[in-house]
This record gives structure tokens, sequence and C-alpha cells, in this order.
């Protein structure tokens, strides 16, 4: 896919993590917490400009790193990275750049509009073939076996939440063994949202009654051997809306490229996986839902509720 990112989208990167970058050194020596020893060897690219890099490729839509970093940095936007250095000495900053990147992709969450209508899904990240589980070792002692609800693979998994707008509210990587409703992963996730979230079956909880006190409603498919119980119509919308955060996952995998198994490094990965979560939320037309219908017969169900 041969998409160009243009000067103005770089610089627009560049800028909002240097001052989210310089914001956050300065709030750490206001608090004494930036000591210790200093590099003695600073390198050619900050850390802004790495992230910059990274976040624009997974942006641009290109399925080959090098081929980016050489033709694109290092060409057609030479005169932005005066000092970038070649591709395989870039390679060894890349791993540095996981730390920022997670702070970055963390403040684009908090800033996510909190629309009280949430999806929340997982989506699992293989890391090699199933039957190379066990020579696998770049990831060992990271990764593990899991099943999804298309078999058995060997990888992470990518736990998200997204609101009605397509915009990731809360984000979380394990290993692939860890199940969608494990309490900590749902704690994690929704303790900070309020309104209504919506899951597949796989997020049957004991949790349900915490989560609702706290202010927010799971609303889940039930599952096949379960008694039917009676739902509100709006809630069957709710649901039968549920696969928009299938098309987040496709375009993370096809346009954002987080899903691959050509890492040679886990924190290379990660940094890979955090930018390309990064360049999603960047993506101007995101997939949405509206129903203002629904918003409306919420509000009269909950004023019901209070008056009784």
């Amino acid at each position: 896919m041969d998409i160009k990112i243009n000067e103005n989208k770089l610089i627009e990167l560049f800028v909002e993590i240097d001052e989210l970058l310089k914001a956050y050194d300065n709030y750490l020596r206001e608090k004494g917490l930036l000591g210790g020893l200093r590099p003695t060897r600073v390198p050619r690219l900050n850390a802004s400009e790495v992230c910059t890099v990274l976040v624009a490729y997974h942006y641009a839509g290109y399925k080959c790193f090098e081929y980016y970093y050489r033709q694109v940095i290092l060409g057609v936007h030479a005169d932005c990275f005066p000092e970038a250095p070649g591709y395989e000495a870039f390679l060894g900053y890349v791993a540095r750049a996981a730390m920022p990147l997670y702070l970055w992709l963390f403040h684009t969450a908090c800033k996510a509009q909190r629309t009280g209508l949430y999806f929340i899904d997982s989506k699992k990240l293989e890391v090699c073939h199933l039957r190379r589980e066990r020579s696998h070792r770049v990831f060992k002692g990271i990764a593990a076996k899991g099943k999804s609800s298309t078999g058995w693979f060997y990888g992470l998994k990518l736990h998200l939440v997204i609101n009605n707008l397509g915009e990731v509210a809360s984000f979380l990587l394990t290993p692939g063994n860890v199940a969608d409703n494990n309490k900590g992963v749902l704690r994690y996730l929704l303790s900070p949202l309020k309104g209504t979230c919506v899951g597949d079956k796989g997020y049957f909880t004991s949790l349900f009654g915490w989560f609702y006190e706290n202010g927010l409603e799971l609303v889940k498919r039930p599952k096949k051997n379960m008694k039917a119980l009676p739902v509100r119509p709006w809630k069957n919308r709710l649901i039968n809306m549920r696969p928009v955060i299938e098309s987040v996952f496709d375009i993370l995998g096809t346009v954002c490229d987080i899903d691959h198994t050509r890492h040679r490094k886990p924190e290379n990965a990660l940094s890979h996986i955090l930018a390309g979560l990064l360049a999603y939320q960047k993506l101007k037309d995101k997939p949405k839902v509206f129903f203002p219908s629904i918003t409306k017969e919420m509000g009269e169900e909950k004023r019901l509720l209070m008056a009784a």
C-alpha cells in the first residue's frame, strides 16, 4: 500500500509528542524524581523524533519498515530528519521508544470522548505458528498459548475498549492465555468509565454488580446454553452494533500493521504495537455508530429507576 504522509502531518505528530514529553519531564523534575546518571552519549535522534518515525510508519500504511525508513525517512523526508542514522542504527532506538509511546497512547486514550457508550473485545496477536511454540525464543516467558473464537494460537492478546465514535478509550496487552472476563483485566479497562459497555458472550463475569454500583452497565450477548432473559429492545440493538469493534481490529491489522510475526525483540514488538494503536487514534475516518433513539431510551429508563 503506497500511502504518502506529508510533511505537515510529521510536524503535527512531532509537536504533540515533544510537548507531552517536555511536560512529563517537568512534572518529574518538580517531584524530585528526575535524577540519577545521565547518558554520556547523546543519540542522533531524540525520543520525540523516534516516536514520530514509528507512528508515521504505521499511519502511512506501509508493510515493510525497512523499505519505509530507507525510502521515506532517509529519502523523501530527509530534510525533516537531517541527523537520522542508517536503518541498522535506528533499530537500536526502537526499544527505548516503548515508554514514551505508552505515555503518548495513554494520554490520547484519556482524551477520548466519554460518550457513555462503549464496546469491549480482544484481539489475538500471534508471534509464531502454533507448531513452533516450543522452539520459539523471542517471546519466551512473555507469550502464551491461548484460545480465541477462531481457535488456538501462541502469542499475546490485545484488550481494547472503544467508544461509539471509534476512539480507543482503554487498552491492555496480556499473554494469550488471559481470559477476556479476567477480573483484573476488566477492573483495569472499565473502572474509569461510566455508562454502558457492550461485549460478546465471553464477558460473563461476577463483577456485573460491582460495575453497576460504580456507574457502568455491562451488556452482553447471552450464551446458547443459557436461559433466555428478558432484555430491553435498546440493549438488543446495542448488541447488534457490537461488530463495530471488529472493524477497528481489522484496520489495526491491515492498515496500521500491528499483527505480524517478524519481531526479533519483544521490546521492539511493544513499540510497534503501541505505535500502531497511536496511528489508528490519528486516523480521521474511524468506524463509528450513532443511535440517538437508544440514548433517549436509556435516559428514560434511568429516570424511571431513580423515580422508583
